[in-house]
């Protein structure tokens, strides 16, 4: 499964194929909400590839108002808190606070493990720490660090939005997000969806270490260029 699309094609194959990953062997394509960092090349690469396409019904929508759908892709709508089955994996999608129309994340298991995936949310609620919790793995938002935020180059737009109940997680919201999930279980953990300008590896894995009272090299990163390796559950 792949989660999210926003790689150009050509892009994204060369990626998978670091991977050892063919296209075709893909079983589908779950989407978590319209922007074009997640979303923006899906429709063109199912339709290349014949994957079928997993989103909400805003989702789509949304996607199909800003020209980005494609007919001859197939696309299966789904709904936050209603859980599916994609070849012997379950996946449940939960909504989240985003500036999206319908946004999702996600979790998945095969039914001794999960997966829980964070990547654009701007305040944990109730319902996403009960969808997170006891989880075997964790891909969770640190995108920016508040005073590299507050004192960066961004308009001041742009910096309210980021910061917003409806933007991203910041490195100690994402620290309190987890100090309030059950990580007994937790085997891996990466940070994801780092801003570049506004955040830094060290201090995402600084914050998450607190919270595990771990050593920081423990802390996984997702690499905006070169991604991370297999996690063997």
């Amino acid at each position: 499964m792949l989660i999210d699309c926003g790689l150009a094609p050509a892009e994204l194959e060369r990626r998978l194929g670091q991977l050892g990953v063919e296209p075709a062997s893909l079983q589908g394509i779950l989407i978590t909400h319209e922007h074009d960092d997640h979303a923006g090349h899906a429709f063109a690469f199912a339709a290349a590839h014949g994957i079928t396409l997993f989103m909400t019904y805003g989702t789509r929508a949304a996607l199909e108002e800003t020209g980005k759908s494609n007919r001859s892709a197939h696309v299966r709508v789904i709904r936050g808190g209603s859980e599916f089955a994609v070849d012997g994996l379950s996946v449940r999608p939960f909504t989240v606070p985003h500036d999206a129309r319908e946004p999702v994340q996600f979790v998945v298991g095969d039914g001794d493990h999960r997966l829980g995936v964070l990547t654009d949310i701007g305040i944990a609620t109730r319902y996403v720490e009960a969808s997170l919790t006891g989880c075997d793995a964790l891909v969770l938002e640190c995108n920016h660090d508040l005073e590299m935020l507050e004192e960066g180059d961004y308009p001041w737009p742009l910096k309210q939005r980021i910061a917003s109940r409806l933007g991203h997680l910041h490195n100690e919201a994402a620290a309190e997000l987890l100090a309030a999930l059950d990580t007994s279980r937790l085997q891996h953990i990466v940070a994801a969806h780092l801003s570049q300008q506004n955040n830094t590896p060290d201090k995402a894995r600084a914050a998450l270490a607190k919270t595990l009272n771990c050593a920081p090299d423990w802390i996984g990163i997702a690499d905006q260029h070169d991604g991370f390796a297999w996690r063997g559950l």
